[in-house]
């Protein structure tokens, strides 16, 4: 065993939104042994057994910026050595200003913990439609961004430094197993937005590439985390649905090109060393059901 992963071994993870991307991240990190005590959160009862099953340490923590948190399970939650932060902010179904209230609840939390490393799991989406590449710094104030909620969140939990470390990680399209593009395009018409390149990330990478960065150092930065090669939508599109049998959609060209980004990923391949399971969108693994 390498010194390196010898060090890791010897922290605690608390996954804050051990969902859909945490808790696959949570099975990776328990079966790789370089922990030796994940503890996950949800709002869900439901879900504590599968966590137990897993040998994940189950928290019902909802997130009521209004109710606060329960401050003794919040207490046994954050009591860790490393924190990572994936809650989606399902933006569309939330009152404004509740997601940055809740990263701050969040962050005050945390700020009493003994916890040393954060990782926040952000959003691409912060970037405008700007039909040039995007990176890291286009974007670090809320006026700036196409998801001003988003930044504000990003800000409430990097306020913690230098106290605590902390890496804001942005992802693209979060995609693989039962998320799959073509599903929720097909058999659409005239689409216009065919030729735009798609900025995409299979699960497998985003919970791969936080294992490597707790593996390898949290650091006070900001990256995209994005597969390297960028096709078309047209091309990933029509690519998926035909795995699946489904009827492809249609697109047709505009005289104004519509507007798009391309998110740089060199920042963090510059900064890990990290090998892409699926570096690009046209091979990514999908499966109709999820596991």
């Amino acid at each position: 065993m390498s010194e390196q992963v010898s060090k890791v071994e010897k922290k605690r993870i608390s996954i804050l939104g051990c969902g859909w991307l945490g808790f696959p991240l949570a099975k990776r990190l328990l079966g790789n042994g370089i922990t030796s005590q994940v503890k996950g959160s949800t709002t869900s009862v439901a879900k504590l057994d599968a966590f137990a099953a897993a040998g994940i340490k189950g928290y019902l923590l909802p997130l009521n910026p209004e109710a606060g948190l329960d401050e003794g399970i919040s207490e046994a939650f954050f009591d860790a050595d490393v924190i990572v932060i994936a809650i989606p902010p399902r933006m569309s179904k939330n009152v404004a200003g509740n997601y940055s209230a809740q990263m701050r609840m969040v962050a005050e939390a945390i700020s009493r913990s003994g916890a040393n490393e954060v990782v926040f799991v952000s959003s691409t989406g912060v970037y405008r439609d700007l039909s040039q590449t995007a990176v890291e710094q286009d974007v670090q104030l809320p006026e700036h961004s196409a998801q001003p909620e988003m930044v504000a969140a990003e800000n409430a939990i990097a306020a913690l430094r230098p106290k605590k470390k902390v890496t804001i990680l942005r992802l693209s399209g979060l995609l693989g197993y039962n998320r799959i593009p073509g599903k929720y395009v097909q058999g659409q018409k005239d689409l216009t937005t065919g030729d735009i390149p798609v900025n995409y990330i299979h699960r497998d990478d985003a919970a791969g590439i936080i294992k490597a960065i707790i593996e390898q150092g949290v650091r006070d930065e900001t990256f995209n985390i994005t597969a390297p090669f960028h096709p078309t939508r047209s091309e990933v599109y029509v690519d998926s649905c035909a795995q699946f049998g489904w009827e492809a959609p249609t697109f047709k060209s505009t005289e104004v090109p519509p507007a798009f980004k391309l998110i740089s990923g060199d920042k963090f391949f510059k900064a890990y060393q990290y090998e892409f399971k699926y570096p690009d969108p046209l091979l990514f693994h999908y499966q109709l059901e999820d596991n």
